[in-house]
């Protein structure tokens, strides 16, 4: 029994170190402008032998799982191809989450703004969440793809609510309905309204535990002491892990809810 234990205990160690990122960034590698400066040598934090203790412990490796690239800091290049000469795309913002599609050499590969796009290895960790239907992960792929987007209030919807499709639809431009709108058409057929007030009448009403798929609608400062549908004013996609995949005021993002918008929410909607 004791030899079996320390043979297990080696090997959750080991498993762990496989997703854990590395502490040391060498010369050459990519960051942005965020305190980080190329062509010098740069300390991360430390990548623990253990998932980070700010994290859920159901971020831990699971059989059936979806693996998404962490930020460990702030202002790292987000790249079109996997090298320093290639053009910056755009910057990470620490702990948020990007699609992980695959690796070239010292880079993660993902989607940013509609394209391919990659990520120095060294200023990542990876994350793990359950894996959902595959109509729920079809939505969450399609979403993944617009990270960095720019919010634009009142964008153009892609549909009128019925599928109709509308001239002057971008994806180069969002709101938090539009793109939540969007995502669940291209990746699920599946008919959203225009606005949060009309979406959140949509789907079954939660009752229990969020899942991933559910879409959270949340209130806003300037509709918290409105009545009704008329207090909603914001909808995100719930990824699970404290996680949501939305935009709100700068750019499409996955980051986690944080206590300020936890207490403006207001319910959830299930598709699936």
């Amino acid at each position: 029994m004791k030899r079996n234990s320390k043979w297990l205990c080696a090997l959750a160690i080991l498993s762990a170190m496989t997703f854990a990122g590395c502490a040391t960034v060498p010369t050459g590698g990519d960051a942005g402008d965020g305190g980080i400066t190329e062509g010098e040598e740069t300390v991360l934090p430390d990548a623990p032998l253990n998932p980070p203790e700010d994290l859920p412990e159901n971020e831990q490796p699971l059989i059936n799982h979806v693996t998404y690239i962490k930020m460990a800091s702030d202002g790292v290049n987000i790249r079109s191809g996997a090298g320093t000469g290639f053009n910056s795309l755009g910057v990470a913002e620490k702990n948020t989450l990007y699609s992980l599609e695959g690796t070239v050499g010292n880079w993660y590969k993902t989607y940013y703004k509609g394209m391919e796009a990659y990520i120095y290895k060294d200023y990542c960790l990876l994350v793990e969440f359950e894996q959902s239907s595959d109509e729920v992960e079809s939505v969450i792929n399609y979403g993944t793809r617009f990270m960095g987007v720019k919010y634009v209030y009142g964008a153009t919807r892609y549909h009128n609510g019925k599928g109709v499709l509308l001239s002057g639809f971008s994806e180069k431009a969002f709101d938090c309905s539009s793109l939540m709108q969007y995502i669940f058409k291209k990746g699920a057929d599946v008919n959203l309204q225009v606005t949060t007030r009309t979406q959140v009448v949509q789907g079954q009403t939660v009752v229990g535990a969020l899942r991933r798929g559910d879409l959270m609608f949340f209130t806003n400062s300037s509709r918290k002491n409105n009545t009704g549908v008329e207090r909603i004013g914001h909808v995100a996609l719930y990824l699970g892990n404290n996680y949501i995949l939305h935009t709100a005021s700068d750019y499409a993002k996955i980051e986690l809810i944080s206590a300020t918008r936890w207490g403006y929410y207001i319910q959830s909607q299930r598709f699936f």
